[in-house]
């Protein structure tokens, strides 16, 4: 099997470079530098040239509030560049695996968000996100789109690495408590899509359509904090203090959905592969990003 994977450094892109990928499989891996998806024609080149079995599309402009103010750029990235990649995919009868987002929904729902709920992005990057998964199904139907939702690693910019920074030395941080997800660990994501993948090598077919994959569980972004804290705590020898506030204390340009709890039910019943814990996947996360800490010093 020959995958091309578009997004070299992201989070979930690195996480699938480090997946044990059998001896069988040749990845072909490419970024901006080699797919510059805010340029017309750049996806369908990349895919076209590669003429791989399948290809996983783990790239996405993510700047949500950066959004507001250039959403033109990130529809390219997130829509127009998705689209040709599903157009070419078409053209060479093989299948698309493209990873989206919690947030095409508002969260004005109380319980989990299933695959049929109504979408209603609040803002830019749902928006844009949204537009690349309608056209994405218009032009392909052999595609997986996996949703998730509040993504982490031991790299890249995300929630786990600011906590751990901006709480190494304060003994008193606020976070808001009124907005309600489930941490995913982008190595969890990459095994998700590893193991499609290689169930279609071996079959030739998938229950295609888009479905929901996050970590188990739920939490807020202050639970979140005080989980990241806890089991920081031992090497620390202190935890900080979190504070509890709502969002309207911390404003932002992008509004937020107060709820993208997953509901990830037809994922676990179509596939049947891992999906644990997000406190489980937290706590490898924290330790490698403490050791990584201890030896820079």
């Amino acid at each position: 099997m020959h995958a091309l994977i578009f997004g070299r450094v992201g989070q979930v892109g690195r996480e699938l470079r480090r997946r044990p990928w059998s001896a069988e499989t040749r990845l072909t891996v490419v970024d901006r530098e080699e797919a510059d998806l805010s340029r017309a024609g750049a996806a369908d080149r990349a895919v076209r040239d590669a003429a791989p079995d399948l290809v996983i599309n783990a790239t996405a402009y993510t700047a949500v509030d950066k959004a507001e103010e250039e959403e033109d750029l990130a529809r390219a990235v997130n829509a127009d560049g998705p689209a040709e990649m599903a157009r070419a995919c078409a053209g060479l009868g093989i299948p698309l695996f493209h990873v989206s987002t919690d947030y095409v929904f508002d969260g004005s729902r109380s319980g989990a968000y299933a695959e049929t709920d109504p979408v209603a992005p609040l803002g830019a990057y749902g928006r844009t996100k949204e537009d690349g998964e309608r056209r994405v199904r218009a032009v392909l139907a052999h595609h997986v789109i996996l949703r998730t939702a509040w993504v982490y690693a031991a790299h890249g910019h995300n929630f786990v690495r600011t906590m751990l920074r901006v709480g190494a030395g304060r003994d008193h941080l606020r976070v808001v408590d009124d907005q309600h997800g489930c941490p995913t660990w982008a190595g969890a994501i990459a095994e998700a899509l590893q193991g499609l993948a290689e169930r279609y090598a071996e079959t030739g077919a998938l229950p295609w359509g888009t479905y929901h994959f996050a970590g188990r569980g739920r939490t807020t972004w202050h639970g979140f904090a005080c989980a990241i804290f806890d089991q920081a705590a031992a090497t620390w020898g202190r935890t900080p203090e979190v504070a509890a506030i709502p969002s309207s204390e911390y404003p932002l340009p992008a509004a937020r959905p107060a709820n993208s709890v997953l509901d990830c039910a037809l994922f676990d019943r179509t596939f049947g592969l891992p999906r644990r814990d997000w406190r489980d996947d937290l706590r490898g996360v924290v330790g490698a990003l403490l050791e990584q800490e201890e030896t820079a010093r």
